[in-house]
């Protein structure tokens, strides 16, 4: 029988794409390279699926590596792979992007709410200072960041979420029952979380569950499983918080 989001004590979040609009961000700031080189050809969403397939191998093949210099990777081997004319100091720029990336429009609202209600934890696959920059415009303070840069491996790795129980019972005791994970990513969060057992809140702003588009995120063969499904956090939020559970 599903829990009630009630009997929780802490709600654990992905950040990029469940509260940043990592999407949105990805795509201006690719921007520059596709202005310059004179490709009206290329789409938003064909750019944001190679996006998915090259950060993902990235991840995988250089786990230590901080954030922004991943995304400098990215970004070269992606106008690589379009054939761009782009330069270091467009990788360079493009690794830079992520304290300009923008909340969704219900994230600031939706998170003060439910700091009425439970402890607030990050856990991203950034660096501590992307982190701390997108943080500006998320409304609330977390009572835990944990980050890619803090465990040294990227999400879909177990080890980032065992990372975060450990630390989550160490400095401010909570246990795996009392924790529900929240977030948007099927590749990054509910394939793992699933593995671990792991409670989760899928917030499917993508509507994958009805079949929509994967975007900047690796597909999988099957949609992992959730306890509950929602399509913003503005929705999520009412939900957590409601009186009627």
């Amino acid at each position: 029988m599903t829990r009630p989001i009630s009997d929780y004590s802490v709600l654990t979040f992905d950040c990029y794409g469940t509260l940043i609009d990592w999407e949105s961000g990805i795509w201006d700031a690719l921007q520059p390279v596709i202005r310059s080189s004179g490709r009206s050809d290329i789409t938003r969403d064909d750019a944001l699926r190679l996006f998915a397939e090259v950060e993902t191998a990235n991840e995988a093949a250089t786990p230590s590596l901080i954030y922004p210099e991943l995304l400098q990777a990215v970004h070269r081997q992606m106008t690589e792979a379009l054939e761009l004319d782009s330069s270091d100091e467009m990788d360079r720029r493009f690794g830079a992007s992520v304290p300009f990336w923008p909340a969704f429009r219900d994230t600031a609202d939706a998170l003060r709410l439910l700091a009425t209600r439970f402890d607030l934890v990050i856990l991203s696959n950034v660096d501590r200072a992307g982190f701390a920059a997108s943080n500006q415009r998320l409304g609330v303070d977390f009572d835990a960041i944990y980050t890619a840069e803090d465990v040294g491996s990227y999400k879909p790795n177990p080890a980032n979420f065992v990372y975060m129980l450990d630390h989550l019972e160490a400095d401010l005791g909570h246990r795996a029952p009392d924790v529900l994970h929240c977030a948007q990513s099927a590749w990054h969060d509910h394939g793992p979380v699933n593995e671990i057992g792991l409670d989760n809140v899928w917030i499917d702003r993508q509507r994958l569950s009805a079949g929509g588009s994967w975007g900047a995120t690796a597909p999988l063969a099957a949609l992992p499983e959730a306890q509950h499904v929602f399509f913003s956090m503005a929705e999520f939020a009412r939900a957590a918080c409601s009186t009627e559970q």
